[in-house]
């Protein structure tokens, strides 16, 4: 007889082949080549900097062959994605975002999903019905930089579960869950409702985790909300929505948490918190760089 898995049986090596298929589907749908003199310029820089490394700390065969090895694991445990997204992409969306004058963003991470299902401004994410957690109203509005309402807007959200799993990425869970995309009214206004998720370790049975390890490092998000927030003309804006007092917020493995993105949760007397937090969206500019 066979048995069902749940989200506390996730393994690194499984979530790394989703999260490195998930973006092979992306690239798939298309993407813009990047010019040659950029592929060199960047590329020579990248190794450049690796030599100075060398140089620097008189790396030994040893230390090198030890680089081989974890490099190539890295790949045959899919966690490629998991590896640039924590460690790298912090920078990419710091320089990316760099010009706006509205709301702050931060990394995507690599349990993005798109197409999750379609709600009212006013609805329930889909969960389990016993879904364990905090119950968590939020509401907000979405405006532009001018302080024009919204109206249609989308905001995606995604997050972990209370035990720090995502669905898709761990078993078990239905493959929806904590996971909505909510069209705002003609206001730019929106209320959603879902559970407050929890603080959790990346994945640390795989390469990453051997890196941690070997690094003496720690291997923890603090609890965050994902979004990805979008509007006619605007700049897509891709956030993450902290909590306060998580003792994380101060060393995220990740370096993703800003101080404007930090949550005021307010008790609501019955067991459950609510938070308001609102968008501001930049326009589209000409020479504005790409995001997502």
């Amino acid at each position: 007889m066979s048995q069902t898995r749940t989200e506390f049986e996730a393994k690194a090596a499984e979530s790394g082949a989703g999260a490195t298929e998930a973006f092979r589907r992306k690239q798939r749908s298309g993407g813009a080549a990047v010019p040659a003199e950029r592929v060199s310029a960047m590329a020579r820089d990248a190794l450049e900097a690796i030599h100075d490394v060398i140089r620097k700390h008189e790396m030994t065969y040893e230390e090198y062959d030890a680089l081989k090895a974890w490099l190539i694991q890295v790949g045959e445990d899919g966690e490629w994605p998991l590896f640039l997204d924590v460690w790298v992409e912090h920078v990419v969306e710091d320089v990316n975002t760099s010009h706006r004058s509205g709301s702050k963003g931060s990394i995507e991470g690599p349990y993005y999903v798109p197409d999750a299902p379609a709600l009212p401004h006013d609805g329930t994410i889909p969960m389990r019905e016993d879904e364990p957690g905090t119950p968590l109203t939020w509401n907000g509005q979405v405006t532009s930089t001018d302080g024009s309402a919204l109206g249609g807007a989308t905001v995606e959200l995604w997050h972990a579960d209370s035990n720090g799993f995502y669905s898709q990425y761990a078993p078990g869970l239905p493959e929806w869950n904590l996971r909505g995309t909510f069209v705002t009214d003609e206001q730019g206004r929106f209320a959603i409702r879902t559970v407050q998720p929890a603080p959790y370790q990346i994945p640390t049975d795989g390469a990453c985790g051997t890196l941690i390890a070997a690094a003496d490092w720690h291997a923890w998000r603090p609890a965050h909300l994902h979004v990805k927030v979008s509007a006619p003309g605007h700049e897509l804006l891709t956030a993450q929505l902290y909590f306060p007092g998580d003792p994380h917020n101060e060393d995220d493995i990740a370096s993703a948490v800003k101080p404007e993105l930090v949550l005021d949760p307010q008790d609501a007397g019955d067991g459950s918190v609510t938070v308001d937090y609102g968008f501001v969206l930049d326009p589209v500019s000409a020479d504005a760089p790409s995001t997502r």
